[in-house]
């Protein structure tokens, strides 16, 4: 029987292999689902994620979102440290950040109320798996912590799974929301 770990391990291998096919067949409005759902925020600070190989992206609906209030993007602190968002702009200047992702040239680091949260898999509970560093879960046990905090889930059909190995620390997604879907929790 496996453990945790390797539940995990094996539950990420599937996902990345059902998103890799579900990124190279994707065509484009891929995030009109979550423009629709942020305008119905419109001036709340949020923050969104710079996408990284086969993630799909929410950068049209972050710029749009930019017109009404601050949009930031993720910036890692250190290994096992929550992270800090940083204002984005849909032109502005930005360098390489760990793991590939873009991260603004000047940190300008505000609270989201609202966080559009990648991920590898999802469940129809509104349990996610992501990465296996913990950075979004101390991020948003640490936003909760101080005020309501938004945790919308964004990823392709494909990448939902039936069962998820997800643990007490694992923070649960508000909203998940992919190419064809809204699914409020």
């Amino acid at each position: 029987m496996m453990d945790l770990t390797e539940q995990k391990a094996a539950a990420r291998k599937a996902a990345f292999a059902r998103r890799k096919d579900a990124f190279a067949n994707a065509g484009p409005g891929q995030s009109a689902h979550l423009s629709e759902v942020l305008a119905g925020y419109r001036g709340v600070p949020l923050a969104g994620y710079m996408p990284i190989r086969t993630e799909i992206s929410p950068l049209a609906a972050m710029a749009e979102a930019s017109a009404h209030g601050p949009v930031g993007v993720p910036v890692i602190q250190g290994e096992a440290m929550p992270l800090e968002f940083s204002i984005w702009e849909p032109d502005g200047a930005l360098r390489d950040g760990p793991f590939g992702a873009k991260v603004p040239v000047e940190d300008n680091y505000f609270d989201p109320e609202i966080v559009i949260v990648p991920l590898v898999a999802f469940d129809i509970k509104g349990g996610r798996l992501g990465y296996g560093g913990g950075f979004y879960d101390r991020t948003l046990e640490r936003l909760r912590s101080r005020r309501a905090t938004l945790a919308i889930g964004f990823a392709f059909d494909a990448q939902e799974a039936d069962h998820l190995p997800l643990e007490d620390t694992d923070q649960p997604l508000d909203i998940m929301i992919t190419e064809t879907r809204i699914i409020e929790f």
